[in-house]
C-alpha cells in the first residue's frame, strides 16, 4: 500500500486538516482526494470518497467523525481519527507510538487508529514511564497543567484571539479554562497512563498562535519510594530510546535553563522532555515542550499515516 496510497482528508478545511494537507504535498507516493466544495457537503461523493481510500484521516468534531466511521462499508479502507471521538472506544488503536513497547507494530497492523490529543500527548509522554516503572503509584494523586497557543481551540477561538469582528473577540493575554473539572482529555489521559483516577487537570491558553508546554509537579517526598531526580530521568530515556520524534533533555541541560518558553517548538513535530528538579526541597518538575499542531495534531496524525503505510515515520515531517 505505501506506493501511491491513495489519502482521503475528511474535513480538510479545518485547522487540522489544513496542517495534515501540507505536510503530505507534493509526495509522490501518495494521491490526495480532493473534493470540490460542492462535493464536500454532497453526502455520495464524500462517502465514495471515504469508501476509495487506502486511509481516510477524519478532521471533524467528534459526533461527524463517528458518523463518518459510520459511512466506511469497505472493509480495506484504514482510518486515523484525528478528534477524540474514539481514543478510549474499543477496537481502537491508540496512536502515541512510542508509548509503549508494542506502540509501532501495533499502529503498522490497525485498522482504526485514534490520534491522540495535545495536552494528553505531553501529559502521557512525562507520566507513563512513572506509572510504568512503579515511581509514581496508579493512585497517586497527579496534577498536570500547561500553556497552549490559541490555535489549539481551532477555528473559532482563532477568531475570538484575532478577529476583532467576531462576537467573542478578546485581547486577554491569557486565561484558565476547564473549570468544571470534566474536560474531554480526561478519560483518555487517565486510560493511557494506567492511572487508578483523572488527573486534577489545569488547562491554560495563552495569546501566541502554536506552541505548548505541559507540566507534571511532583513532591518527591511524598511518593512512595522517595525517587530521585535520576530515577525520574532515567525512566523517560529508557521509555524513549532512539526515538527522532521525542527527545529527552539532559540534567545538565534542565540544570541550566532558568526558563521555558512555550514557543520554543513551534513549527516542529517533535516533543522535548524535561525534568526540572530541587534535589534539596525533594521536588521536581516534568515538563513537556511541543507543537499543538506538530506532535499535538498533524505531525502526529502523519507520523501514524507513515507507520500504517510501511513507510520512515519522519516522512515529510
Amino acid at each position: 500500500m505505501s506506493s501511491n496510497a491513495k489519502i482521503f482528508i475528511d474535513g480538510a478545511v479545518g485547522t487540522t486538516g489544513l496542517e495534515i494537507r501540507e505536510r503530505l504535498a507534493g509526495r509522490a507516493e501518495l494521491s490526495l482526494i480532493t473534493l470540490s466544495e460542492a462535493d464536500r457537503k454532497n453526502s455520495v461523493a464524500r462517502k465514495g470518497a471515504l469508501n476509495d481510500a487506502d486511509v481516510v484521516i477524519l478532521c471533524l468534531p467528534d459526533e461527524a467523525a463517528k458518523e463518518a466511521v459510520t459511512l466506511i462499508d469497505n472493509p480495506a479502507v484504514r482510518v486515523i481519527d484525528a478528534s477524540s471521538a474514539h481514543r478510549v472506544a474499543p477496537g481502537w488503536t491508540y496512536g502515541f507510538p512510542e508509548l509503549e513497547a508494542d506502540g509501532y507494530d501495533r499502529i503498522a497492523q490497525a485498522r482504526r487508529v485514534s490520534n491522540p490529543g495535545c495536552w494528553p500527548t505531553g501529559f502521557l509522554a512525562l507520566l507513563r514511564p512513572m506509572v510504568r516503572s512503579n515511581l509514581v503509584p496508579a493512585d497517586f494523586p497527579v496534577t498536570v497543567n500547561g500553556f497552549s497557543g490559541y490555535s489549539g481551540g481551532g477555528k473559532s477561538m482563532i477568531a475570538e484571539f484575532e478577529d476583532k469582528a467576531s462576537a467573542g473577540y478578546t485581547e486577554t493575554v491569557s486565561r484558565i479554562y476547564g473549570l468544571n473539572l470534566s474536560h474531554k482529555h480526561l478519560p483518555e489521559m487517565q486510560q493511557h497512563s494506567g492511572l487508578a483516577h483523572p488527573p486534577l487537570f489545569e488547562p491554560s491558553i495563552g495569546r501566541f498562535y502554536r506552541g505548548m508546554l505541559v507540566e507534571v509537579p511532583l513532591q518527591l517526598w511524598a511518593l512512595p519510594g522517595k525517587p530521585t531526580p535520576r530515577d525520574l530521568h532515567a525512566a523517560l530515556v529508557k521509555s524513549y530510546p532512539d526515538r527522532p520524534l521525542v527527545k529527552v533533555a539532559s540534567l545538565e541541560d534542565a540544570a541550566a535553563a532558568t526558563s521555558l518558553d512555550a514557543e520554543i517548538l513551534a513549527g516542529s513535530n517533535g516533543v522535548t522532555l524535561y525534568v526540572f528538579a530541587n534535589e534539596k526541597s525533594a521536588q521536581a518538575r516534568l515538563v513537556a515542550a511541543f507543537d499543538n499542531l506538530g506532535k499535538g495534531a498533524s505531525g502526529a496524525a502523519v507520523q501514524n499515516l507513515n507507520i500504517m503505510l510501511g513507510l520512515r515515520e519522519t516522512t515529510g515531517l
